[in-house]
């Protein structure tokens, strides 16, 4: 289209000049008009077409193309608006206003669509909510606000960056749709105190709260359920509107996943926000280990320095040196520093250790019988036992011949095998973390010295990570009851330790099959276990069965998914999955389970899932927009209203005509050409001489 926009004046000398001759042409005049003189008043046409050719003045007109008017469509799909009253609302809404808008050809739509975290990293969750004015000015980043005609939000109204009315920065009417119902009821736990880590073994305490919204009736206490990992869940009961103490004991060392879930409420909105997950970090305050040495040997002085140089070990050590029924006629006085506590140690005491070694003991009636069932009871109940046998294990004396027996896997053949060896991983050993990152552990000829003696034993129902000589059983682990068994059948680790061709991974061996005993998350031979990094699911198996394997994802809002799991050798299979919003994922394989909190443990998103219009309502009086709620109306229809006219009304939506425009071309005419110019100033002065001769 064409417009004409006025007069533009172009000087064809400098405006000084021109205002110069302007001005002595008026004198010029004056004197004239001074003096009376004939053809002054055609003398002063003359001038001022002159005056007005140097001027140069000419007629503009625009070339225009006319821009669309642009409404912006936002959609709220946030975790708040999964609810299926809400997700139909929000669909039906914006079939409508597409099926509106697709009859205004001059209307550009942009749809925005809002989700549960803020804009920005893509490779993180930094933070949950509904951010649906900083979603919206970064897609209107590129569009001159003078061009926005509406702003269209479907949502439940649990926006939770509006800005207020002065900071909007938005000049066209914003029209909220609530897709909820007035007076909604929900329930919401809310952990009001937590500690980030607790002390193994010992009690902590949570604070929590049960809040009630929208409704009146009286509230009878609520059952909540707290799970930790994978474990047992358990109830208690809480009042709503009224702190409760919640008390729980951590059982393993790093980070331990508590979910509470609260009790439904009747009627309620979602039990999303019935949820919260906690990750609380285990630290073991001191391991306490038993070390009972049956005689003074070689190995001995390896096992001390090892468990003494970790500090975080309280370590009580025995050694039998002398029989008690050899009779030399040493004063009772010098056999011991301290007699030897037997009664303190495995009766009163026991429970307060955590690993009880047997290095190399045999027996000689210095332990009772009654005590060694003691020591078994301990283990069924959730101990741990490491016994490292020489050659007494082969006879008459073993420990395998007391009450601790029926624990022990190993069943002593009767004889001991003498002569080089080099250990060997078998196929669990080179699957089970306790073993399988042994450093020098090569398939075929491990890069580690020899061993020169074993015990032959036979195995019953455990595991046999590492073989001796003849493929004989060298390291056993087993599970007995609660708790957990340990066996090394030689005495000659200390060869690795001093060096011996080349030494081997000693402390890194009995280090790990001490903290396998201690349930390290780590080193657990039958695991899953999930890492949440930024937007991203680790999810890791670890099995000493081979074969493929799948894992099942639960989101949060209870939405699964079927995961397969990569073999990366080692008897470790991965999994890494892309999430999309904050909040509990729940892991499973065969019957292991596992728990994984991503972004916030405790989304805004969840706060508060009822629907209001407390957040949109001054904005969209402040910018002449309004608020329609869904559930008591049809979607209102759309019409073209001009600039300053009301934008709303009853069963209606307004869209502004801005008629806005791009200048494409710029013509230009002149008012003064030269033809016209000669023929004024020569008919003017022609007035002039006739007038003066008259």
């Amino acid at each position: 289209m064409n417009a004409w926009t006025g007069i533009v004046f172009a000087p064809l000398v400098p405006s000084g000049l021109l205002a110069a001759v302007a001005l002595a042409a008026l004198v010029v005049l004056g004197i004239g008009v001074a003096r009376r003189v004939r053809g002054t008043g055609w003398r002063a046409l003359v001038l001022a077409v002159l005056l007005l050719a140097l001027g140069n003045p000419s007629v503009e007109r625009e070339e225009r193309r006319a821009l669309p008017d642009i409404a912006v469509l936002v959609e709220d799909r946030s975790p708040s608006q999964t609810a299926p009253e809400r997700t139909a609302a929000t669909d039906t809404a914006v079939a409508a206003l597409q099926d509106a808008f697709a009859a205004m050809p001059d209307v550009e739509v942009r749809r925005v669509t809002v989700g549960g975290t803020a804009p920005g990293d893509a490779t993180a969750l930094p933070r949950s909510g509904t951010f649906a004015f900083e979603t919206l000015n970064r897609a209107l980043a590129d569009v001159p606000a003078d061009q926005i005609a509406a702003v269209i939000m479907v949502t439940d109204g649990q926006v939770h960056d509006a800005p207020p009315p002065d900071q909007l920065g938005l000049t066209a009417p914003v029209q909220a749709l609530i897709t909820g119902r007035p007076g909604e009821v929900d329930r919401r736990l809310v952990v009001e105190q937590a500690p980030t880590y607790g002390l193994v073994g010992s009690d902590i305490e949570l604070a929590v709260a049960i809040e009630d919204a929208g409704t009146t009736a009286a509230a009878s206490p609520v059952a909540v359920t707290i799970s930790l990992d994978d474990g047992e869940p358990r109830t208690e009961l809480v009042q709503p509107g009224e702190p409760a103490v919640l008390k729980l004991a951590l059982d393993h060392a790093g980070a331990t996943i508590v979910a509470l879930e609260a009790q439904a409420l009747e009627g309620e909105l979602s039990l999303a926000n019935n949820r919260s997950v906690l990750a609380i970090n285990g630290v073991r305050e001191r391991l306490r280990i038993l070390l009972v040495s049956g005689e003074a040997h070689t190995g001995e002085r390896v096992w001390r320095s090892l468990l003494k140089a970790d500090p975080g070990v309280d370590l009580v050590h025995f050694t039998i040196l002398r029989p008690p029924e050899k009779q030399d006629g040493t004063p009772i006085r010098e056999l011991a520093l301290i007699s030897f506590p037997v009664r303190e140690l495995f009766e009163v005491k026991l429970e307060e250790f955590d690993l009880i070694i047997f290095d190399r003991y045999r027996r000689r009636g210095i332990i009772p019988q009654g005590y060694f069932q003691n020591i078994a009871d301990f283990v069924r109940d959730g101990g741990a036992l490491l016994v490292a046998s020489g050659p007494e294990f082969a006879t008459p004396l073993s420990l395998f011949r007391t009450p601790l027996g029926v624990l022990l896997p190993a069943r002593p053949g009767g004889e001991t095998l003498v002569g080089g060896f080099k250990p060997m991983l078998t196929d669990k050993g080179r699957r089970h973390p306790v073993t399988a990152d042994l450093a020098g552990a090569a398939q075929d000829d491990p890069r580690w010295g020899r061993w020169f003696r074993i015990v032959d034993t036979d195995i019953e129902d455990a595991d046999v990570l590492m073989t001796g000589a003849e493929d004989r059983p060298l390291l056993v682990l087993a599970h007995e009851g609660e708790g957990r068994v340990a066996q090394l059948m030689s005495d000659q680790a200390w060869l690795w330790a001093r060096g011996f061709e080349g030494g081997g991974p000693q402390a890194e061996m009995l280090r790990r099959v001490a903290h396998w005993l201690m349930r390290e998350p780590e080193l657990e031979e039958d695991a899953l276990s999930v890492e949440a990094r930024g937007d991203r699911l680790i999810i890791s198996r670890q099995t000493l069965e081979p074969g493929p394997r799948s894992a099942t994802v639960t989101d949060p809002v209870g939405t699964t998914v079927t995961v397969p799991l990569e073999n990366r050798g080692r008897g470790r299979l991965v999994a890494e999955l892309v999430v999309t919003q904050p909040g509990l994922y729940r892991i499973s394989e065969g019957a292991r389970r596992a728990l994984a909190a991503v972004g916030d443990l405790n989304p805004l998103e969840w706060r508060d899932l009822r629907a209001d219009d407390l957040a949109l309502r001054p904005v969209a009086e402040a910018t002449g927009g309004g608020v329609v709620w869904l559930a008591a109306t049809e979607t209102p229809r759309l019409r073209r209203v001009e600039v300053g006219h009301d934008a709303s009304g009853p069963g209606w939506i307004g869209i502004p005509r801005l008629r806005r425009y791009l200048v494409t071309g710029i013509d230009r005419f002149a008012v003064m050409p030269g033809w016209l110019t000669f023929a004024l100033a020569l008919g003017g002065l022609a007035l002039a001489w006739r007038a003066e001769g008259r």
